[in-house]
């Protein structure tokens, strides 16, 4: 069997092991799932029409709505993604990986099962959310085929992106309480983001913490496509920002993981 077989195998057997846990124990992924939806309904319902005339709309919380959704879609990604350093870091601590070390699989195949199985996880979880955007009444303005496509694109590659950073902080944890907490910056950076109102009106020493991060010009990216306001140059640099975010988590989370265990 040649390397790269033995590597899919494996990684593939990795992801089933991963989403059988999933679906074992959900309370995890409701419980994180529960926080971006309680926030969309608790800024629609009760602060919408203040926050639409804040933002320019008038005081109609359907233009809330609109101008909401993106930012929450990335908050649960950053959520959802939580669930993964926990999971690495149980698997860490209860002795599965020492055991994985010992058998003839494939040795990158174990953070590959991981990472795959939280993107296809944040994923499912966008799309839940989603769905209760529009049974609340978010409408997309004028999105083609090919930018609903791009959306859906970028929100992978933000998943892929923040479940390597995540899976790097659950192997540098001690426990599966600290890999929670290590995390927790990936579910409060999009709160401090252009999520909820536009940079431009925040006070003037807080806009360069909004606006000098990943989630601002994803989520100013995901408001073009979706909406078909200006994406500028945020298109190109949510991009990069991804790309530099993964390649940073494979390389901390392997050297941690290639790590001569205590």
């Amino acid at each position: 069997m040649s390397a790269l077989t033995l590597a899919v195998r494996d990684s593939t057997t990795m992801l089933r092991r991963n989403l059988l846990h999933m679906r074992r124990y959900p309370s995890m992924t409701l419980n994180l799932l529960l926080t971006p939806v309680m926030l969309l309904l608790l800024f629609v319902y009760i602060f919408g029409d203040v926050m639409s005339a804040g933002i320019g709309g008038g005081a109609d919380r359907s233009t809330y709505l609109a101008y909401l959704v993106p930012g929450i879609l990335m908050l649960t990604i950053g959520g959802t993604t939580i669930g993964s350093a926990v999971s690495v870091s149980m698997d860490m601590t209860e002795g599965i990986i020492a055991r994985f070390r010992t058998m003839a699989i494939h040795r990158g195949s174990v953070l590959i099962g991981h990472v795959l199985g939280s993107v296809l996880q944040c994923v499912m979880s966008v799309v839940l959310v989603g769905a209760v955007a529009l049974a609340i009444g978010f409408r997309s303005t004028d999105a083609t085929a090919l930018e609903w496509l791009l959306a859906l694109g970028l929100l992978a590659l933000v998943s892929l992106a923040l479940t390597w950073i995540a899976v790097g902080m659950g192997l540098s944890s001690p426990n599966a309480e600290a890999a929670s907490n290590n995390a927790l910056p990936l579910m409060v950076l999009p709160l401090l983001s252009s999520a909820f109102v536009p940079v431009d009106l925040m006070p003037g020493w807080f806009q360069p913490i909004a606006e000098y991060q990943p989630f601002t010009p994803a989520i100013e990216t995901l408001r073009g496509l979706l909406l078909g306001t200006e994406i500028g140059h945020n298109g190109w640099l949510s991009v990069v920002w991804c790309v530099a975010l993964a390649l940073l988590g494979y390389v901390w989370s392997k050297s941690l993981f290639d790590r001569d265990p205590a």
